[in-house]
């Protein structure tokens, strides 16, 4: 048997049930003793009696006086005193048996002494006594009726709380005042009530709470007087306040108003202030300050622990001392054995002897003088002492004793905060007798109601009582013991009064009052007052008939549905109107009856009670609600969450915290706490933590609520007050005006403070000839709308208005006046403008519009709405509709927005007279999806719910979700159930229907505009209906449909795969509607693993046309998938699947793996290719266009690669049909791609492609004739099509604007630009796709510059082209006989004519008879020498000049002696005047070359309109062509000029121009003459 007795019971002497029975035994057999001393006295008279008579013998009907002793023993029957019994007024006095009074009191307070000291249950002796029964009973007459009622009063009263409770009073009620602005002002109440009420004040129907605004409100409760102090009194104080007392009888309020005035002039800063104390004596005002203050303290149970502050006092006057006192959660300390106070005259300190949880709270110390107090306050906590045994729960806390009386005392504590991580089983209770050190434990089996009755107790004696908590581990240790309390009834205890004696240290001595022999009557009012599954307590009043003799009382029971009576202190009648009754069987109902009885005998029975069913009336609470943890200091967090729901008893609540990275919980408290809000300390600063509570009462601990948001411990702003006033609203306007009201609208202010707005204060004031009056109220109380009705103004008068709004923070700063507006009625026809428009639902191309109605309809009702929309930034023009038809709706989802930009929108309402005025215009918004946006999520769970689903990832604290249909709250949740879990919100649908069509939003408060719609249309419902009605119903999921698939050799296969399937799964594998069976032609296989089902055919034939089906059946859930092949899919299914036959056996010789292909490459190249396996060395390729060949491989040398064929500069004439084909001895595989039209078309596309990409940025240079915006390209094709843009549109060319290509180069040439063309200027190029654009802004600094620059080039280009030059006809070295005639003419240019000088050997010559100089016609200078001579050999020079510039030309000329010739030697020049060769020279002279600077000015010659060398440079490095063509004409109408009956001389003109590089231009040497060609000159 020992096996199966709980550990706790193990060893424990207490538990041993012989030891039990002895004690029990004892206390029998004295009782018994004393009945049979009683039933004999009757008899024989009064005899001394031995102590040691034990004989049993049964209680008779009538109860039996015990038998007294003059002897007080002990347990071990040791004499320790004597008693004196109290008179009972029994039939002995009655019969003349008392001696003198003197005895009687020395026996009777004998008899109390003893009773109080030891035990009344020990065995008596009791003395002769002599009876005075006329004085007695003169006495008992005199005292008897009036004493006995107010004993039975107070009896009752003490016995029965319910009867102390009563609802709070207001004693005194506050006051109303009216003070100045920057006074202080004082409420005060006092109110009574029990239990002890709790005082919440109001202002404006708003709880106060001083925390929000440090300073302004001081809240006081001390001694049942509450009071409420304003520091410094402004405008808007002025309110009505109220204060609520509430407890668990009731609530009452009173209520009080302020009216703060404002003074006309300047405030004064020191207005007097109510007093905070009493008045200061002699004129002395102390100062008290508390310093060296103490902090948030942390300690362990059984440590010990110092408080202590420095208290200065100024003046500090000798022999004063204040008075300190100490309170713990407010409630004032005194000293005990746990804590001592001591004062040092500048020094506070309390000391706790040994810290227990009963010590944690929040403790403050009060420093009084007679000027006032000071305070300071500082929170302890104590943790748990190590557990005895690891795993074992912490001890419980707060023993306390109620309902003490003669039978039984109720024990009462509080859970431990701990559990030791296992449930705990009970508590047990143990019991110490005062001046003893023996425990006794109290129940044998754990108890887990936290009270407890303890019967067995010794009447008299005092008692210390502790609980120990127990789980599965293991005991904890025990709690703090509690007061002593001695086992009596109220009413002993009220009559008690004692002196000194010297053998026991106390006589206790009582009255008592003679008795008549009176049976007692019924008792009265008998109620079952609490009741558990462990135990059940009876109360009753006695019974108006009893007779002066005290009454005992007989308990009995009767099982509800039965007549049988059962009584239950069958041995030990009752001495107290209350009785605990144990052994009661759970669930069972019972009623019960009293009895009363005396010496006389046994009254009638109590009316029975109600059946009362045993088990527990008290509920564990509802785990908390939402928790909110809030940063306060760089240690702490305060923690706040909702409370338990239809919580009875409620003793506290248990704040747990952890760490996020741990999963280790500890407790923030070990003493439960009232509010609804903690600070835990002792946190790690940058740690994330996460919190959750549970609350206690009686019955036992919650459960958790949900975990916090987790919290960064580190210091918050305003000391963990996230919360502050709003800022000012704005954009007031007017929405009605009739002749004394108007009503006006504003928006919400862009900061709310962190808290939702409580309401709005709008203010007035009356402009006056632009002078603005004083302000006035418009309302008291706040109005939660954004809209509000102005009375009492004057007509035809102009207001200015201000708006404030106010949270739980308080009353934010006022808005700027408004506009002024003019009190007239509106007559006009059409409505007023809508109001309150918001935005929701900000998306990157949409956005969802609200407003509300127009306050103002017009004559008749509004029947629509046009939205309004326009860009941010554009102008009032710009304003477009959204809507071409009237919505009847509010709302308004508006699409295609353009991403990123921002937009304003306005409404208008109109009714039948027309459209009204356009609303305020909306705050802008850009559209732009934020990142982290969720969308409402669909759900259908398992069991067919369907549910709307939201998640936001920026929730505050005070964050919460706001679910709508049609933009309005949803407040009826018959059809929409929402639940809220962590950054999660959920609305599920309780029966979904057609009603439920709609469109459903959800908004997060506190966030920046998080909120998201989704719209139930008719399909949607049908569809989720659909998706409801599958879940709901068992079907085998399939991950894939019935499909089918060819395999090698053009296999068909039929394959579908199930999600989920057993090892019962069975497969049907039917055709047309039959079953299919395994065979040559069908292979089946269902391979249960996977759940992969698939039939494989070896071909399709004609007969195979028809519906294939699989059928599944797994238990009670069914599925099957069709596939129907007929028609066109079936043929061709079957033609691919013969055709996958033919590749097979294709793919057993060369053949392609890869079939012909192009492939661009960044040089512009097309590259042909192809991937070829299954090769070997005799394997050919042979390349085709258009049929014919144009490329062979022979002996592939590789078994799989890649052929490729290149086209470089690809072009028109590439067009065609490329085909490739590999053959051997196994056979052959041919390849085709077209290239033609749409082929060649989208190759080029490609190739245009690469040629876009190789683009160089615009770019912006000058020329003389204008500005150039060129681009380079890699590579440049004849095809490519490019567009040149201005503006956005495309540029019509002119003589003005031309586009070109130079090699690579791709130009815009802009002739003689002006402003006009400033501009964004782009080339794009077109590649069948989207093409590419090169962009060039052509405007700003970049234009004044190549202006400039073109300007520059330009005046060079002109000075160039008009200064003055030699254009030729003058040779280096002129040789000639002497004698001839020498004629040299070359040509001049210039504009203004130049002027022409000659020089001879550096010396100006002019022209005479012998040497004649001409200048003819402004162009032409000739140089003749009529006769030559030798004097004329020299160098001569021409030189010419004019404003733009000086050339000159040289010549040398050297005369020969030779026989005269009487012929005249001539010069041929070119065009330019160049000589060419004289028809008399020699050969060997003609064939001479120009060299040195002639040839140098000849070769500048060819070279038009170039200004600057830069120029050439970069002409030269493009290539320019058309500069070389220019140069190549030039050459050529030089080369025509030649005299065609001079061969010589063409001759050398031809390799004259071949020196200067005309051979590099074909197209120059095609110009000359084929005569002149110098192959022909011979």
């Amino acid at each position: 048997m020992s096996g199966s007795i709980p550990f706790y019971q193990k060893h424990h002497r207490h538990y041993d049930r012989g030891y039990r029975s002895r004690e029990t035994e004892s206390k029998m057999s004295q009782y018994r003793s004393s009945s049979r001393y009683t039933a004999d006295s009757r008899s024989r008279g009064l005899n001394v009696s031995s102590h040691s008579g034990l004989e049993e013998s049964r209680l008779s009907p009538l109860p039996k006086r015990p038998k007294p002793t003059y002897l007080a023993v002990d347990k071990e029957n040791q004499i320790i005193g004597y008693v004196v019994p109290i008179f009972r007024g029994s039939q002995e006095f009655a019969t003349g048996l008392s001696d003198t009074e003197e005895k009687r009191v020395r026996d009777t307070a004998a008899y109390m002494a003893n009773r109080d000291l030891f035990t009344s249950g020990l065995e008596m002796e009791r003395s002769e006594q002599i009876s005075r029964k006329d004085a007695m009973r003169v006495s008992a007459e005199r005292i008897s009726q009036n004493k006995r009622i107010h004993e039975h009063e107070e009896h009752l009263k003490r016995m029965n709380e319910d009867s102390l409770m009563h609802p709070p009073e207001f004693v005194i009620k506050p006051r109303s005042h009216t003070v100045w602005e920057k006074q202080c002002v004082r409420l005060h109440c006092t109110v009574s009530g029990w239990p002890d009420p709790r005082v919440v004040w109001y202002k404006n129907n708003v709880a106060i709470d001083p925390l929000t605004n440090p300073g302004k409100y001081n809240l006081e409760s001390r001694y049942n007087v509450h009071s409420l102090e304003i520091n410094r009194c402004d405008f808007d104080d002025t309110a009505q306040y109220r204060v609520s007392a509430m407890n668990s009888k009731g609530e009452q309020s009173a209520f009080a108003s302020i009216v703060v005035k404002r003074f006309k002039g300047e405030v004064d800063e020191y207005l007097p202030k109510p007093r905070l104390g009493p008045v200061s004596e002699y004129g002395i005002t102390f100062q008290t300050h508390i310093v060296d203050k103490f902090g948030v303290s942390f300690g362990r149970e059984g440590e010990t622990m110092s408080l202590g502050c420095t208290v200065v006092i100024y003046p500090a006057l000798h022999r004063y001392q204040p008075e300190v006192q100490w309170y713990r959660d407010d409630v004032l300390l005194s000293p005990s054995k746990w804590h001592h106070m001591h004062w040092s005259g500048d020094r506070a300190t309390l000391t706790f002897t040994h810290l227990n949880k009963e010590d944690e709270g929040l403790y403050t110390l009060r420093v009084t003088t007679k000027s006032g107090y000071e305070t300071y306050s500082a929170y302890v906590f104590v943790r748990d002492a190590d557990a005895e045994v690891e795993g074992a729960p912490s001890a419980p806390l707060d023993v306390r004793c109620l309902d003490a009386n003669k039978d039984y005392i109720i024990v009462t504590w509080k859970q431990p905060a701990v559990d030791g991580g296992n449930s705990i089983l009970g508590y047990f209770v143990d019991r110490c007798e005062v001046g003893t050190t023996h425990w006794i434990q109290c129940n044998d089996t754990p108890v887990k109601f936290a009270r407890f009755p303890v019967t067995g107790l010794v009447e008299g004696r005092s008692y210390f009582f502790r609980v120990r908590a127990v789980n599965k581990i293991g005991m904890s240790r025990p709690s703090r013991v509690s007061e002593p309390v001695a086992a009596m009834d109220p009413a002993d205890r009220a009559r008690m009064r004692g002196t000194s004696a010297p053998w026991t240290g106390q006589i206790i001595v009582t009255e008592e009052e003679p008795a008549e022999g009176v049976v007692p009557g019924r008792p009265r009012e008998l109620q079952v007052t609490e009741a558990t599954k462990n135990y059940l307590v009876l109360s009753w009043k006695p019974p108006g008939e009893k007779g002066l003799e005290g009454v005992m009382y007989y308990v009995e029971k009767c099982v509800s549905g039965t007549d049988s009576w059962q009584r239950v202190n069958t041995e030990i009648p009752v001495k107290s109107p209350r009785f605990a009754l144990f052994d009661l069987a759970e669930g069972k109902s019972y009623s019960f009856r009293v009895r009363c009885c005396n010496s006389a005998g046994v009254g009638e029975p109590s009316e029975p009670t109600e059946p009362t069913t045993v088990g527990d009336k008290l509920d564990i609470p509802s785990a908390p609600g939402k928790v909110i943890p809030t940063r306060n200091t760089d240690t702490s967090v305060v923690v706040s969450w909702e409370a338990s729901r239809d919580a009875k008893e409620l003793v506290g609540y248990y704040i747990e915290g952890r760490i996020v990275s741990s999963n280790e919980w500890e407790p923030c408290n070990n003493k439960p706490v009232n509010a609804t809000r903690f600070t835990c300390h002792g946190l790690t600063t940058g740690e994330k933590y996460v919190f959750r509570v549970r609350a206690v009462n009686a019955a036992g601990l919650s459960q958790f609520s949900q975990e916090s948001e987790p919290v960064e411990v580190k210091a918050a702003i305003g000391g963990g007050i996230p919360h502050a006033a709003p800022t000012p609203p704005y954009g007031i306007t007017v929405l009605e005006c009739v002749r004394d009201a108007m009503v006006l609208a504003w928006k919400q202010p862009t900061f709310i403070g962190g808290a939702d707005i409580t309401g709005y204060f709008v203010d007035y004031r009356e402009v006056t000839d632009g002078v603005p009056g004083k302000w006035y109220e418009g309302n008291i109380r706040p109005v939660s709308e954004r809209a509000y009705r102005v009375s009492d103004l004057k007509e035809n008068r102009k207001y200015q208005f201000q708006v404030r709004a106010s949270n739980i923070a308080g009353v934010g700063l006022p808005s700027l006046p408004s506009d002024t507006f003019l009190c007239e009625e509106w007559t006009i026809a059409v409505p007023g403008p809508p109001h309150d428009l918001q935005l929701r639902d900000v998306r990157s191309d949409s956005v969802v519009l609200l407003w509300k109605p127009p306050i103002y309809q017009g004559r008749n009702p509004v029947n629509g709405y046009y939205v309004d929309i326009k860009e941010a930034d554009s102008p009032e023009e710009a304003w477009r509709g959204v809507n071409n038809n009237a919505t009847e709706k509010t709302f308004i989802k508006i699409k295609n927005l353009k991403e990123g930009e921002t937009f304003v929108f306005r409404v208008r309402a109109q009714n039948k007279a027309g459209v009204g005025k356009t609303s305020d215009v909306t705050e802008p918004v850009q559209a732009l999806t934020k990142p982290g946006t969720k969308e409402i999520v669909v759900d259908v769970d398992d069991d067919g719910i369907i549910s709307l689903n939201f998640e936001c990832c920026d929730l505050t604290p005070d964050s919460k979700f706001v679910w709508s249909k049609n933009y309005e709250e949803i407040t009826d949740t018959s059809r929409l159930t929402t639940e809220t879990k962590g950054n999660k919100s959920k609305a599920v649908f309780n029966t979904l229907g057609e009603e439920d069509i709609g469109i459903y939003s959800c908004l997060v408060t506190h966030t920046d505009g998080a909120s998201s719609s989704y719209n139930l249309s008719e399909e949607e419902l049908k569809k989720l209906l659909e998706i409801s009605h599958d879940h709901k119903f068992p079907i085998i999921p399939l991950k894939s449909e019935l499909a089918v698939e060819l395999l090698e050799k053009g296999r068909v296969r039929f394959w579908l795969q199930a999600e989920k399937i057993s090892a019962n799964g069975k497969v049907d594998y039917v055709f047309n509607d039959n079953v299919l069976s395994q065979g040559e032609k069908y292979k089946m296989n269902f391979d249960k693993n996977t759940g992969v089902i698939e039939m494989i055919m070896e071909s399709l034939t004609s007969a195979d046309e028809g519906t294939f089906t699989f059928q599944l059946q797994d238990g009670k859930a069914t599925n099957q998938s069709s596939l129907v092949l007929i028609g066109d899919v079936f043929k061709g299914l079957q033609k691919e699947s013969e055709f996958q036959r033919k590749e097979y056996f294709r793919k057993q010789g060369p053949h392609f793996i890869e079939y012909l292909g192009y492939e661009v490459t960044p040089e512009c190249c097309v590259l042909l290719k192809c991937k070829v396996g299954n090769i070997k060395k005799e394997t050919s390729a042979h390349w085709y266009k258009d049929g014919h060949e144009i490329k062979a491989d022979e002996h592939l040398g590789f078994t799989e690669g890649v052929l490729k064929l290149e086209i470089a500069q690809i072009s028109k004439k590439d067009s065609g049909v490329y085909e490739v084909v590999l053959k051997d001895d196994r056979g052959q595989d041919t390849s085709k791609l077209n290239l033609k039209d749409q082929g060649f078309k989208d190759l080029m596309n490609e190739v245009f492609n690469f040629i876009a990409n190789s683009s160089t940025p615009l770019k912006i240079t000058s020329t003389e004739e204008g500005i150039r915006l060129y681009t380079f390209v890699s590579y440049y094709n004849d095809l490519l099509q490019v567009t040149w843009h201005y503006k956005d549109s495309a540029i019509a060319f002119s003589e003005r604007i031309k586009s070109g290509v130079v090699g690579e180069q791709l130009w815009l040439q802009i002739k003689d630009p002006t402003e006009k063309d400033m501009g964004k200027y782009a080339i794009e190029f077109y590649d069948g796709k989207g093409g590419l654009r090169r962009s060039v802004e052509l405007g700003g600094q970049a234009f004044d510059d190549a202006f400039a620059e073109f300007q520059r080039l330009k005046a060079a280009a002109v000075a160039e082209r008009n200064r003055a030059r030699v254009a030729g006809g003058l040779p280096d070295v002129v040789t000639i006989q002497e004698g001839k005639a020498l004629n040299l003419t070359c040509n001049i240019s210039g504009d203004p004519m130049p002027e022409v000088t000659w020089l001879k050997n550096d010396r100006e010559i002019t022209s005479d008879d012998h040497c004649i100089l001409k200048f003819e016609s402004g162009k032409f200078a000739s140089f003749t020498i009529t006769g030559v001579n030798t004097a004329d050999t020299g160098k001569y020079s021409i030189l010419v000049k004019n404003k733009y510039g000086t050339e000159s030309g040289d010549f040398t000329l050297e005369v020969t002696e030779c026989t005269p010739d009487l012929g005249v030697t001539s010069y041929w020049t070119d065009a330019e005047g160049n000589v060419v060769y004289g028809p008399n020279s020699p050969r060997e002279m003609m064939k001479t070359a120009v060299t040195g600077t002639k040839k140098q000015k000849r070769k500048e010659s060819l070279i038009k309109n170039l200004g600057m060398k830069r120029v050439e440079d970069e002409r030269k490095e493009r290539k320019s062509e058309d500069l070389a063509v220019q140069k190549d004409e030039e050459k050529v109408s030089a080369a025509a000029e030649l005299r065609a009956s001079d061969l010589e001389q063409t001759k050398d003109v031809k390799e004259e121009i071949d020196q200067s590089n005309v051979t590099e231009q074909p197209e120059l040497q095609a110009a000359i003459p084929p005569d002149t060609q110098p192959e022909n000159i011979e």
